[in-house]
């Protein structure tokens, strides 16, 4: 089951594999984890061949993922690979590889240049298929300032395209009508948090959406287990409302519970059933689920063959959940 990669034409899985959490540990101000704890790199490598053997070809990575360590893994497990892999990275924040710490955002056009050239290095290829800039806030102004250094990334053909990891609609749509070779939108989007804006945008301007969280950082596999003192979800910071000191809320883990019927009626696992829905929810989406073991990639990729939720469970779902969802605007 294939996509394509908004206006860029290149051909990727339905489903991407997020490498987030095989970066392995983060660490931010005050001991903020920004990973998801220790990995094993051997086991992360064997994950990404599984995928490949699925069919995924998209992988999402960024410069900041374990100080980059997500980088210099993909790139290892895609040595001999790189023919089948379509590559997505992120810049704008800065990290030390050595000390594994996050030492703040970087939005000048100098920058955007300079960590590619250390993206490529650590992926072990001469271009990436899509740069994103993973800044989410950032002022739409500021972002348009590096159009033309993107521009001329494209051109020089170690991208080739780009975009942007952002919630907001309105920055959207003003990066991707200033950059001809903009190509998708990354934002926060599962079966608990919609954004019909965001699709309005993506299909205004011909553009993929990737989605991030679509599992809701593993509330939506089922998770009950308390995580980690390293992992992100342990000290949650503000935007990850999922879980509460290490464990998911009760009150989503309560909506969770009511939705699990419909998503799981063809037989589906709850994961199944939610990457189910993205893929139903619209054409141009992209669940990018994380994985770190073979049997998360097993069980996350079985969903290209199951393809869409049906549409009476889709249907469903949204009966279930309907004062969650965004009322149109008038």
């Amino acid at each position: 089951m294939t996509r394509t990669l908004g206006r860029s034409g290149i051909e990727v899985s339905a489903l991407g594999m997020g490498c987030w959490a095989i970066g392995g540990p983060l660490w931010g101000d005050g001991g903020q984890p920004f990973g998801w704890g220790e990995v094993d790199d051997d086991e992360s490598i064997r994950s990404i061949h599984r995928a490949l053997d699925l069919g995924v070809t998209l992988f999402d990575t960024a410069s900041n993922y374990g100080a980059g360590h997500s980088e210099r893994v993909l790139g290892r497990a895609l040595a001999g690979r790189r023919d089948r892999a379509v590559i997505a990275t992120k810049f704008g924040n800065r990290s030390d590889e050595a000390s594994r710490r996050w030492t703040g955002t970087d939005a000048s056009p100098a920058f955007a240049v300079t960590s590619l050239e250390e993206s490529l290095r650590r992926l072990g290829t001469d271009h990436v298929d899509l740069y994103q800039l993973h800044l989410n806030e950032l002022p739409a102004s500021a972002a348009l300032d590096l159009v033309d250094t993107l521009e001329g990334l494209v051109a020089q053909g170690k991208i080739r395209a780009y975009g942007w990891s952002t919630d907001n609609p309105a920055s959207a749509r003003a990066f991707a009508e200033a950059g001809p070779h903009c190509a998708a939108i990354q934002h926060d989007e599962s079966v608990l948090k919609d954004n019909p804006e965001m699709f309005a945008v993506c299909d205004a301007l011909d553009l993929a959406s990737l989605n991030r969280g679509p599992l809701a950082m593993g509330l939506l596999t089922g998770a009950t287990r308390k995580v980690g003192s390293d992992d992100v979800r342990g000290s949650a910071p503000d935007w990850l409302v999922w879980f509460t000191d290490g464990r998911p809320t009760p009150q989503w883990s309560a909506r969770v519970a009511e939705i699990r019927d419909a998503l799981t009626a063809d037989g589906r696992t709850l994961a199944q059933g939610a990457l189910g829905w993205l893929l139903a929810r619209s054409p141009r989406t992209l669940p990018i689920p994380g994985c770190r073991t073979m049997a998360q990639a097993d069980e996350n990729f079985a969903t290209l063959a199951l393809g869409p939720l049906p549409a009476d469970a889709f249907a469903e779902v949204e009966r279930l959940l309907a004062d969650l969802r965004p009322v149109p605007a008038t």
